[in-house]
């Protein structure tokens, strides 16, 4: 028996002497100062070091790059004025006059753009977030656009007032919209932005439409470039609001850093989140409309600039911007020194330069091991699963068909909703075979439709109307059904096929089609196109992924790759092929009848019943993926089933009247605020889109009396308005 077990303790012994090997105490280490970080990313400052001598580099390369025989020997002399090399009359212009200010031009544009994409996915918490988001490229489109087809236009200076006001007033309007009603959230900011680009673009194209001669010059400015850039006097009177825009975003880095951690934490820090957002949405707005100003629409380098910088610097809102800035300059400099000599004597679009420098290089950084520190994950991801915060119940179905060993449970209401919009869509059929510019009554209508009646009226109505009838219905149910199985892949009411770049690679193979199928190409390529877009996408990322971003993320960089190469495409068109194209790229039923649609038909016939058996497994993955394996289904299988799904889909729609816009956004939106939480609104989501895209249809073709307005255009500018309302009527975040 111990001395322990009887409560009789020893005293302590006395502590053992060192043995003689024993090693050398460590120093103590310094104490920790209050807010300093105990870990953390490796410092960045050998890859800022390597940014600036690439920016360096890429400096000197741009003075001495261009259309005169001016060498490197020549530029260093007259920055150095050596042997009086000033003097120099035409050494004075080519460098001192020309490639001097367009250096300068293109080190701050893309810097200013580059901090601007870092700053607006710190504060979104999402780093797919790009400037295009606060509407600040549409509203600079729509300045043109007005000072051209309005007031006449034509000068450089003309286009920089325009652009630089067009983008102001769309920021400050998505700036007062995502602040109304209790607080700008992200995601509240990212849906403003989202709808007021939609109604600025809607404007837009209804303006271009009318005036042949605004859109030829707005197409040649649209595709962004520095060649315009001529004398010191556009970066002159451009130099303070580009400094005021990098002062305001160098004070809000410490607070978007206490943001990071969390609404609730920044206040207790002393912050204020909103005006931290209000602030960072000012300095996003005066960079980005300088840039645009100044360059056009060079689209992607936020985006592109915010993925480098944070695959270097990780999430550190500092070291992030900076590294962005950097990257932003080095990149937009080196896209137009390749401008300049790629297709000499004449210069490249900077935007097909800067999506071929970025498109690589983004779906590098995805699929390398850095890409799991990204942290690619928006708010409404970032939140808990909706299952387990009880917003989505459990189905409770009120209507049971059994037959035999076969049932089928039928939601009450979803089954009224689907009824309700059936005989919408039925109605919204009759007034669109009604409605037209010529004058004919509702019983000759009816009579035509069967075949009675006036010959003029059967062929009118039957010959034109049914069969673009017919092709709008089949073209709104393909875009609805694909952005309801999209968002519910992705979790993101915001997620559309546009994501996987599946529009814009339709659309491409339909116009490689027109040379041989008429102006607007074979309906056949759509779906084509569609499927070598999303394949591509696929095989670049390395699969689907845990849940898709990197799918999403290498979407986004071949999305930005193929609209360049349509764009430039587009400008090399003459007038009249252009416009008519530029017309069907903004959706339009104009020409379409059954042998088009009839495809299509065919293709929902097999579609749809697909998709319904899918949705069943699909709304299982609302729940973690662990949960969705314990119930039996395969969270890989199912995505990959739904991806494959929605890209024939809006392939189909494509190849019958376009990529119109808005409907693969709203219809789901539509179908699940009228069939409830419970259930994937799959069968609701294709009568609403086919219900909104006749109305559009019908809307466009008797607006304006001899004028037709295509249907995507009609679809961007009312969907727009429809966005804000469902943003403003819900006093929390959207998401």
């Amino acid at each position: 028996m111990t001395l322990s077990q009887v409560g009789v303790h020893p005293a302590p012994p006395a502590p053992p002497a060192p043995p003689a090997t024993a090693p050398k105490p460590r120093r103590p280490r310094r104490p920790r100062r209050p807010g300093q970080r105990t870990e953390g990313p490796r410092p960045t400052w050998p890859a800022v070091t390597a940014a600036v001598v690439l920016l360096l580099a890429l400096t000197a390369l741009s003075l001495s790059v261009g259309a005169g025989e001016v060498g490197p020997g020549r530029v260093l002399d007259y920055l150095l004025n050596r042997d009086g090399a000033r003097a120099d009359g035409r050494l004075a212009l080519v460098v001192g006059d020309l490639r001097l200010p367009r250096t300068l031009t293109a080190l701050l544009v893309g810097a200013a753009l580059g901090v601007a994409g870092a700053q607006l996915q710190s504060v979104t918490r999402n780093p797919l977030a790009e400037t295009g988001l606060l509407g600040v490229n549409a509203g600079a489109s729509l300045g043109v656009v007005l000072g051209i087809a309005v007031l006449g236009v034509q000068t450089s200076f003309g286009y920089l007032v325009f652009a630089f006001g067009g983008a102001v007033l769309a920021s400050t309007v998505v700036l007062l919209v995502a602040s109304t009603r209790g607080g700008g959230s992200p995601m509240r900011l990212v849906l403003a932005g989202s709808a007021v680009a939609a109604i600025f673009r809607g404007l837009t194209d209804v303006l271009i439409v009318n005036s042949p001669e605004a859109y030829e010059r707005y197409r040649v400015w649209v595709l962004g470039s520095l060649a315009g850039v001529e004398g010191w006097t556009t970066l002159r009177q451009l130099a303070p609001v580009l400094g005021a825009g990098f002062l305001l975003a160098a004070l809000t880095t410490r607070p978007l850093t206490a943001l990071a951690l969390g609404d609730d934490l920044a206040r207790g820090l002393g912050h204020r989140p909103g005006a931290i957002r209000a602030a960072v949405a000012v300095a996003v707005t005066l960079l980005t409309a300088s840039a645009v100003a100044l360059a056009g629409p060079v689209a992607f380098l936020g985006l592109l600039s915010g993925f480098l910088a944070r695959a270097v610097a990780g999430p550190r809102v500092g070291r992030l911007t900076l590294l962005a800035a950097l990257s932003g300059a080095a990149v937009l400099t080196g896209a137009d020194v390749l401008a300049r000599v790629v297709a000499r004597p004449f210069e490249a679009p900077v935007s097909v330069i800067v999506a071929l420098i970025g498109a690589p290089a983004l779906i590098a950084i995805v699929r390398s091991r850095r890409s799991a520190a990204l942290s690619m994950t928006d708010p409404a991801e970032s939140a808990p699963p909706a299952a387990r915060r009880g917003e989505v119940a459990a189905p409770k179905p009120d209507l049971a068909l059994r037959y035999g060993t076969w049932s089928l449970l039928l939601p009450h209401r979803a089954l009224l909703a689907s009824l309700g919009l059936a005989a919408a869509l039925l109605a919204a059929v009759v007034v669109s075979a009604h409605a037209g510019q010529s004058e004919l009554d509702l019983a000759r209508t009816f009579q035509a439709v069967f075949g009675h009646g006036d010959r003029l009226d059967v062929l009118l109505v039957q010959k034109f109307r049914l069969g673009r009838i017919v092709a709008g219905l089949a073209a709104g149910a393909a875009l609805g059904l694909a952005g309801c199985l999209t968002q519910t892949l992705a979790r993101n009411r915001l997620a559309t096929p546009e994501l996987l770049g599946v529009n814009d690679g339709a659309t491409a193979a339909v116009l490689i089609s027109a040379g041989t199928a008429g102006t607007f190409g074979a309906w056949w390529a759509g779906p084509l196109g569609a499927l070598v877009a999303v394949l591509v996408v696929t095989l670049a990322s390395g699969g689907l992924g845990a849940r898709g971003y990197r799918v999403l993320v290498v979407g986004l960089a071949m999305s930005a790759l193929a609209s360049a190469v349509i764009q430039v495409a587009m400008a090399r068109r003459s007038l009249n092929s252009a416009s008519s194209l530029y017309i069907w790229t903004n959706g339009s039923l104009n020409g379409r009848d059954l042998a088009v649609a009839t495809p299509a038909l065919i293709g929902l016939a097999v579609l749809v019943p697909t998709a319904l058996v899918v949705a069943r497994r699909l709304a299982v993955l609302r729940f973690d993926d662990s949960v969705a394996s314990a119930l039996g289904v395969d969270p890989g299988r199912v995505r990959l089933a739904c991806l494959l799904l929605s890209v024939a889909l809006a392939g189909l729609a494509v190849g019958v009247c376009g990529p119109v816009g808005f409907v693969a956004l709203a219809a789901p939106v539509i179908a699940g605020r009228l069939a409830g939480p419970a259930r994937v609104p799959v069968l609701g989501s294709a009568l609403t889109g086919a219900l909104l895209v006749v109305l559009a249809d019908t809307l466009g073709r008797v607006l304006f009396a001899g004028v037709e307005i295509p249907v995507g255009i009609v679809t961007t500018v009312l969907g727009g308005p429809f966005l804000l309302w469902v943003l403003l009527g819900r006093k929390g975040s959207p998401a």
